[in-house]
């Protein structure tokens, strides 16, 4: 495991991007303009690099890492700020997105864990 948190809290916006499969997550700092949009989360550091074939899960629900954004891990570690795609893309085309295969997305709630492995 080289990443472990929980969400926080849900911001009334949060859902309207499930339609183009993106989840936005931000540590409790989340900047106000952002905040409504944001899944917010405990800002835990990764102890490793975030690489393609590791799995990011929600409680126990896996999804394959396909791409990698350049400053995923930047953002991860210090903003607790993660874009999340569930298409499936094997490309990163924005350095703070992270790329899980297309599957449908998971229900999150307010304690649900999310982890790195």
């Amino acid at each position: 495991m080289i990443f472990e948190t929980q969400v926080t809290n849900i911001g009334p916006e949060a859902e309207m991007f499930r339609q183009e499969k993106m989840l936005i997550f931000f540590g409790n700092e989340a900047p106000e303009t952002l905040a409504d949009y944001c899944y917010n989360i405990q800002l835990t550091p990764s102890t490793d690099e975030i690489t393609t074939g590791m799995d990011f899960l929600f409680d126990n629900q896996a999804y394959k890492i396909t791409a990698v954004g350049d400053v995923v891990k930047k953002n991860l570690d210090d903003l607790g700020h993660i874009t999340l795609r569930f298409d499936g893309s094997e490309t990163a085309e924005l350095p703070g997105t992270l790329y899980v295969e297309d599957k449908e997305l998971p229900v999150i709630t307010v304690g649900t864990k999310i982890m790195i492995k």
